[in-house]
């Protein structure tokens, strides 16, 4: 572990923001390292009868790395993001072997009939699946050839996944406002972002629907109730992220006032205590994912306002908070944290 860490270990200048190809290579040695590592796994696994008592990768040969099966996915987007934007970082030969091996049509076949089974309608519902879109939406908006090919494998996956959506987006009367996995903002963003790269305008107005019903009228958001002990999501953020993409810029204003007023007014970053705790280390991605959502809101206001340079000046606190402890040494922050660090990075 010592050897991974310091090679993933961040320079001052990398902690200032800087994804040079160098820090690409240090982001893609996290994913790389578990992309092919099965255990230890958190299987969500509803078995239907003794045959399917199975290992991680038997039951999903793409997606059965990095501790989790949306963990996985989200590094293999991650690796799939840096590869387009820094083709020539050192790994790239890496990351293309695990992306021929992960991403081909027998892996992903094999995928697509898990979500088949009985049993599996709330599998990743709906973090898992937002990821999974989130992977797709980057490879169909990348021109490229290995790109193209993936896309297609991967394409049946999210046919399915989006399906799942609108089967269940109409069932859903409340939206689940957590700050772990659960949490409706956030799914919905990343599906978003999917339905427009893919010109899918059913599912494109079933989350402009949800997003609507579910917080179109939403008052005074409890931010200083933030943050609950295990979150990496802050709640009120990821909802107000969301509509930012929603609702026209002048509704937003609006919008925003009424439910954050005064944001961020003395936001501070959370404390972490322990990085080789799988709950308390959700506070890092928490500090990442609290600054990628303070970038996106920044830009909604002027380059003049001072709103948006006290948005800025609390994203860069919270990002500094957590970017230098994504390689801890412990694999329960290192498998899933340089996904929300990339994100934060290229947010600001």
């Amino acid at each position: 572990m010592l050897g991974v860490t310091a090679a993933v270990s961040m320079s001052a200048q990398e902690a200032d923001f800087a994804l040079t190809d160098a820090a690409a290579d240090r982001f893609a040695a996290l994913a790389l390292k578990c992309a092919r590592q099965e255990y230890p796994n958190k299987l969500d696994h509803v078995m239907n009868g003794a045959g399917e008592v199975k290992s991680p990768k038997a039951l999903h040969p793409a997606f059965y790395g990095c501790f989790d099966w949306h963990s996985s996915v989200h590094g293999h987007w991650m690796l799939v993001r840096l590869l387009r934007t820094h083709p020539d970082m050192a790994k790239a030969a890496e990351i293309r072997a695990v992306l021929e091996e992960n991403l081909a049509p027998g892996p992903l076949a094999a995928e697509v009939a898990y979500f088949d089974q009985p049993g599996r309608r709330s599998f990743e519902r709906t973090y898992g699946w937002a990821w999974l879109l989130k992977l797709a939406a980057e490879l169909k908006t990348w021109d490229a050839p290995e790109a193209r090919r993936w896309s297609a494998a991967l394409q049946p996956l999210a046919d399915r996944v989006a399906g799942a959506f609108l089967d269940f987006l109409p069932k859903q009367t409340y939206p689940i406002r957590t700050g772990v996995h659960p949490n409706s903002a956030f799914s919905l963003d990343l599906a978003l972002d999917y339905a427009r790269a893919a010109k899918d305008a059913r599912l494109e107005a079933a989350v402009l629907d949800r997003a609507q019903s579910w917080f179109g009228q939403d008052r005074r958001g409890p931010l200083a109730w933030e943050p609950g002990g295990e979150d990496f999501l802050s709640p009120c953020l990821e909802e107000a992220a969301l509509m930012a993409k929603v609702l026209p810029r002048g509704r937003f204003g609006v919008w925003l006032e009424g439910f954050l007023p005064g944001l961020p007014g003395t936001l501070a970053p959370a404390r972490v205590s322990d990085r080789t705790d799988p709950k308390i280390v959700h506070l890092d991605g928490l500090n990442l994912s609290r600054a990628r959502a303070l970038y996106d809101l920044a830009r909604t206001f002027g380059a003049k306002n001072p709103r948006r340079a006290a948005l800025l000046r609390s994203a860069d606190r919270h990002a500094r908070a957590s970017l230098p402890h994504l390689a801890s040494g412990s694999y329960e922050g290192e498998h899933w944290l340089a996904t929300f660090a990339v994100r934060m990075l290229e947010a600001r």
